[in-house]
């Protein structure tokens, strides 16, 4: 049995409040870079980058970002690509946008890949939901919704682009 913890309108405001507070620790959208990391969360990074766009009136860097050759969960490719971005990342604000934080494995992983290319001024943190259960001293720097979870329970976040809907439940 599913819960919806966020309907269409709740990400929808999440993503605002979010951009608001990118905007507001940057003092504009100069010099930041939103990447998206694959799958989802370039889609949320596309939507972020939208409503920036639309608050400060000019185009926002972005980009995308695979980390599956940088997990430490699986053997190590030679292929370091992984990073799609219209930008050059060095000296820029890069926040890196994600569906779901949980252990911080998948950020570390955005991480490596990111230093591996490029040395920016900052790094930060913004995911749709945060659902504790850390492996990693890596904490979101801005947060769409805080769901305190067990870790047998899943959190599924479903994205127009993907899934052809909103929302997000517990199940």
């Amino acid at each position: 049995m599913a819960r919806t913890v966020l309907d269409e309108q709740g990400i929808n405001r999440s993503l605002t409040r979010m951009s608001h507070e990118i905007l507001e620790r940057y003092k504009g959208s100069n010099d930041v870079v939103l990447l998206g990391i694959r799958r989802r969360g370039e889609y949320l990074a596309n939507r972020m980058r939208d409503k920036i766009e639309t608050i400060e009136g000019e185009a926002v860097a972005g980009g995308t970002i695979d980390i599956k050759n940088f997990r430490d969960d699986t053997a190590r490719s030679e292929n370091t690509e992984g990073l799609d971005t219209d930008s050059d990342l060095n000296d820029k604000h890069v926040v890196l946008v994600d569906d779901v934080m949980q252990t911080g494995r998948t950020i570390r992983a955005a991480i490596d890949a990111i230093m591996f290319h490029h040395r920016p001024k900052t790094i930060s943190l913004a995911v749709l939901v945060d659902r504790g259960h850390r492996e990693l001293p890596i904490r979101p720097d801005f947060v769409g919704k805080n769901i305190p979870t067990r870790k047998e329970e899943e959190v599924v976040v479903q994205i127009e682009e993907i899934d052809g809907e909103n929302s997000v439940s517990i199940s």
